[in-house]
């Protein structure tokens, strides 16, 4: 991990973005979770010069409050890797959602369990978390339902036929990297496969759904450009939204990959990174 005297970002001379895209988890978010005085400073200031923010995460909606406080402008926010847009503003409230079809999640499991087996499940839909009894142990939702994921499944247990966000698949004994691959190669023709966890937890979306995508699509509503956005991020969910935007940079405790795919490097999460080329942008000691 970056220490907290590395040097800062050097200043560029590229023109002011109109918007910064943000992950949350491993980037703006401090490894306890917390929002640094720094970064709400820097955050602040950004929206005050004219520049949007997007905060772009695998979180569902329902775990944003961690930064809710700190929304201004629009109060827009991409979750569940690009599969919702949300209103910040209104308590989360769903604007957009770009859902996984539950019959091709369905032959995506299948797929898994032959190719990987051991594999377990989860299903995110737009209302609740659920997931398989041999799935680890989740407390965040107490309400969640635990069944096989053939019943989780189902158009009308759990949810009543809510638009399933996201597929998680969780291996025991496989790597995390070595996971995503085996995964991509099985089924990544049918659905987008990505991952964020330090453990080997895939997400799974539908085909062409992720961060960079609905990204590109709220950006094209405003007549923003990719030239004129700056991505941060620490994971491979992140990579395709690094590529996609103008500028990009990994944290300092950034996944190889992601490193590879951004633009630019600053410093760790803990160390308030994303904080540290804002302040670069505009010009702020």
């Amino acid at each position: 991990m970056t220490s907290a005297t590395s040097p800062r970002p050097r200043p560029t001379a590229h023109r002011r973005p109109r918007l910064i895209a943000t992950d949350l988890d491993g980037t703006l978010l401090r490894d306890d979770k917390s929002v640094s005085h720094r970064t709400i400073t820097a955050l602040a200031a950004a929206e005050e010069a004219g520049i949007e923010v997007f905060f772009v995460t695998g979180r569902p909606a329902r775990w944003m409050g961690v930064v809710s406080d700190h929304v201004h402008g629009h109060g827009l926010a991409i979750c569940a890797n690009g599969a919702a847009v949300v209103d910040l503003h209104s308590g989360g409230k769903l604007l957009e959602v770009r859902p996984l079809e539950r019959g091709t999640a369905l032959d995506v499991v299948r797929t898994l369990r032959r190719e990987a087996p051991g594999t377990a499940f989860a299903v995110e839909l737009s209302t609740g978390f659920h997931y398989e009894p041999d799935y680890p142990p989740f407390w965040l939702d107490p309400d969640a339902t635990i069944a096989p994921v053939e019943e989780l499944l189902h158009e009308e247990e759990p949810g009543l036929g809510a638009p399933m966000l996201k597929l998680l698949a969780h291996h025991p004994d496989l790597t995390p990297d070595g996971f995503l691959a085996l995964a991509r190669t099985a089924a990544g023709d049918r659905v987008n496969i990505t991952r964020s966890s330090p453990s080997a937890l895939l997400e799974i979306s539908g085909l062409g759904v992720s961060k960079a995508s609905t990204l590109a699509l709220c950006c094209a509503e405003r007549g923003i450009s990719a030239d004129e956005v700056v991505a941060f991020g620490d994971m491979p969910n992140d990579i395709e939204m690094l590529s996609w935007a103008g500028r990009s940079y990994a944290m300092g405790n950034a996944h190889p990959d992601v490193v590879a795919a951004a633009s630019g490097r600053t410093v760790a999460n803990n160390d308030d990174g994303v904080a540290r080329v804002i302040e670069d942008i505009l010009g702020t000691p």
